[in-house]
């Protein structure tokens, strides 16, 4: 099990690091999110699945479940390279990446790596489509 500092938002649960509620900052998990959740967890056995809705900062209707970032640690990733954890992740969600799930952002990290950098990136704005940087 992992130790030291967690992530702000973060909690222990039956030995694993979860975020501790819905994170699109209304405080309820949607069903694409608990979704996502599941089969991580069911597919990877992470030790810690950080998972942020990212929708709210994008050009989408309120309560939309379009936009992720992911943090997953698994020892599943030992020896792995970045691009065949991607593919893990990817096979696991390949339903929602299908269908609801517009974009998402991957971290997916050994347990050795989230130990040096234990926190999630954060994602840069939105530039709305065809908007480009410094107009409105």
């Amino acid at each position: 099990m992992l130790t030291g500092r967690l992530v702000p938002g973060l909690v222990l649960v039956a030995g694993r690091v979860c975020l501790s509620q819905g994170s699109a900052g209304s405080g309820a998990m949607g069903p694409v999110e608990a979704t996502i959740r599941t089969k991580l967890e069911q597919a990877l056995s992470p030790e810690v699945l950080e998972l942020r809705n990212e929708s709210g900062g994008h050009a989408v209707p309120p309560g939309s479940e379009t936009h992720f970032r992911v943090a997953v640690v698994s020892s599943r990733f030992e020896g792995l390279s970045p691009l065949q954890r991607h593919r893990l992740v990817h096979a696991a969600l390949a339903e929602e990446l299908a269908g609801p799930v517009h974009a998402l952002a991957i971290q997916a990290r050994t347990p050795a790596q989230w130990r040096e950098n234990p926190q999630l990136d954060a994602s840069p704005p939105c530039l709305g489509g065809n908007k480009t940087r410094g107009t409105l």
